[in-house]
């Protein structure tokens, strides 16, 4: 027991800090941070832990809380599967709260988010695609059918990823002391002959990589039988 509850804590404790930093990372690559004339970092630690980022690994945490929440509804049964529907509304409940305030927050404080929506407005299907996902989360949990939820939750997380890359583009971290020292697809780039032997690896190794994580989705598949060395 004393074993399961340290690595029940450390699963859980690992996992929430990593969603979380990440999120602070994407807000302040949404943000900016002090990035110098050099192209180095110019700030500290507690240049990285303003509001603003702090509320996008919040909502990060609670949208991962939401798509793994189906996700285990999907793969249990019985007493454990009924907790985890309660789970699946307090955690869609938290996702959409922290989705408010952080469209909100950008909208209001960061302008240059929707800069490249004026030069490609079929972006904005994937904003009107997004909200039919997220609106369809409670709906098909409230019709009890969690496989579309999960889908629903798939686009949603796809779609957010989309917006970001195209609201920071052609930026991959934004300079909040000028637009000038921002790092960008060009001048944060390798040679031409790096990216073309990562390129070949990529090319190589991908197929590798989707075909044994296939293999363990398949070894996988199906619900979770709960049996006597299960807890």
């Amino acid at each position: 027991p004393t074993w399961r509850r340290i690595w029940d804590v450390g699963f859980f404790a690992g996992s929430l800090l990593a969603t979380f930093l990440f999120g602070v990372a994407v807000g302040n690559a949404m943000i900016g941070m002090p990035i110098g004339a050099d192209m180095e970092f110019a700030g500290s630690l507690l240049d990285l832990l303003r509001p603003y980022p702090l509320l996008i690994g919040l909502f990060t945490v609670a949208m991962f809380a939401m798509h793994g929440a189906i996700y285990l509804y999907l793969k249990t049964e019985g007493q454990l599967q009924e907790r985890i529907g309660s789970w699946m509304w307090h955690t869609f409940g938290a996702f959409l709260v922290l989705y408010l305030m952080a469209t909100i927050f950008t909208l209001a404080n960061i302008p240059s988010a929707t800069r490249n929506f004026a030069d490609h407005p079929w972006a904005w299907v994937v904003v009107v695609l997004n909200v039919l996902a997220i609106a369809n989360i409670p709906r098909a949990i409230y019709l009890g059918r969690p496989g579309y939820a999960f889908v629903s939750s798939c686009c949603t997380i796809a779609a957010f990823i989309f917006l970001f890359s195209i609201a920071l583009s052609p930026n991959l971290v934004a300079s909040s002391l000028s637009p000038e020292y921002s790092l960008t697809i060009y001048n944060a780039a390798s040679s031409a002959r790096t990216l073309t032997i990562m390129l070949i690896i990529a090319i190589i190794g991908m197929p590798f990589v989707l075909a044994y994580t296939g293999v363990i989705y398949w070894l996988f598949r199906g619900k979770v039988q709960l049996g006597e060395h299960s807890y």
